[in-house]
């Protein structure tokens, strides 16, 4: 396997080291091959919100398997999960499940081009939506955290039409609608940065794009992959009260199992085939395991208190860490909202991807090395958010909270 890993960030590269290899998960714990144990605060990159392998989700699945893997034919639980999720998101009246979220903000972007008519798309440097050739521009954690280009093989002509602005620059934005009269589709952007570590959007930020799109007759995307029912039961979209017009979503969505979708505006929707012209298609796309695993999971997180609880223990978390390194005399700038976190080693605030690069990432990895000894998995990136979980205790935390006080003062 290239770098002895399926994706690219799984690797040490970054940090320096092997990367580990798993042998099982539970609730807030991985365990290596070797037996070591770590707090985990990676959550399989975000699906984990109720914890790993939770045993009303497995029961669930248990179920499931007995009725077959996959029908490649329209399955009951696709509708259950359709009308959660358009129940919870605001933005979505009609959805399209797919296997992943680069394949969803693939569909996406080609719905945009086919709905207005025009080619152009605005993303925003930093923000990650998949690995497609039209997106690997100024993309921010994996081709960072690599140190690579953002990536050979991609055709100039391929990111001839992708615009990009700083992240939280409304007037960049303006800019590039007026040196493109009528020929940018819309805008997509993550509404918190979380691949370029977390990058929280100002007052007005997303307000804004919602009134600029509006104005130059193109659509807004919310790529929520990461946000959905992370932050909020609604997403992004409902923790700010800004409604786009299609939004892209999955690793909640899936309970743990390999899941995408997208969806929006009924008119915009509407032009997936077969209702419409816009082609897309997939084999396992609805497939009865992902759809259980991710019905189980939204029950779960619709349960009273959820969400309270989760934003408690993740501020508990980023505040005791900013709290070690500044006794530490290390600069720290970090946040969290809901169940997502993220901290830059270097003074604040940071709005950009740019702003986030200004991080001291020999610093990181060498955190991330201690942090590691002491039984405490981060991502292996410094420009990676981070995920707790309803299964991360008290206990967690404070053993947590230890581990860095640790560090730090070692690295002091």
């Amino acid at each position: 396997m290239p770098g002895g890993v399926s994706s690219p960030v799984r690797a040490f590269k970054s940090v320096g080291g092997q990367p580990i290899v798993f042998d099982r998960v539970k609730g807030p714990y991985a365990w290596d091959i070797d037996g070591n144990r770590f707090i985990d605060y990676i959550g399989s990159w975000g699906p984990a919100i109720c914890g790993h392998a939770h045993p009303e989700v497995i029961e669930a699945l248990h179920e499931a398997l007995e009725k077959g893997t996959s029908f490649g034919a329209p399955c009951e639980l696709e509708n259950q999960l359709a009308e959660m999720v358009i129940e919870a998101v605001p933005s979505v009246e009609m959805i399209r499940f797919v296997n992943s979220g680069t394949e969803a903000c693939m569909a996406v972007l080609r719905l945009m081009r086919a709905f207005t008519g025009r080619d152009k798309v605005i993303k925003f440097e930093g923000c990650y939506h998949g690995h497609a050739d039209m997106f690997l521009v100024k993309a921010g954690s994996g081709v960072a955290t690599l140190g690579l280009p953002d990536s050979p093989g991609v055709p100039r002509s391929t990111t001839a039409n992708t615009l990009t602005a700083p992240y939280n620059d409304l007037e960049a934005v303006k800019e590039l609608f007026a040196e493109n009269p009528d020929a940018i589709s819309g805008v997509i952007l993550e509404p918190v940065v979380g691949n370029a570590g977390f990058i929280t959007p100002e007052p007005g930020f997303l307000e804004g794009l919602r009134e600029l799109t509006k104005e130059n007759g193109a659509l807004l995307v919310f790529d929520e992959v990461m946000t959905g029912f992370r932050i909020s039961y609604g997403g992004a979209q409902a923790r700010f009260g800004v409604t786009p017009d299609l939004t892209t979503m999955g690793k909640v969505i899936g309970g743990g199992l390999p899941v995408g979708a997208y969806g929006g505006r009924a008119e915009i929707m509407s032009m997936v085939a077969p209702a419409g012209p816009m082609y897309q298609a997939g084999t396992l796309s609805g497939n009865p395991l992902a759809m259980t695993a991710g019905i189980k999971t939204l029950e779960l997180l619709k349960q009273e208190g959820t969400y309270e609880r989760l934003e408690v223990t993740t501020k508990r978390l980023i505040n005791g860490i900013m709290e070690s390194a500044q006794g530490a005399g290390f600069p720290i700038t970090g946040t969290s909202i809901g169940a997502m976190f993220g901290f830059y080693l270097c003074n604040g605030p940071v709005r950009n991807f740019e702003e986030a690069k200004s991080s001291d990432t020999d610093l990181f990895a060498k955190l991330h090395r201690g942090m590691l000894e002491r039984g405490v998995y981060l991502a292996p990136s410094a420009f990676e958010a981070g995920f707790t979980s309803l299964a991360h205790t008290e206990d967690d935390i404070d053993a947590t909270l230890k581990a860095f006080q640790d560090t730090f003062a070692v690295l002091k």
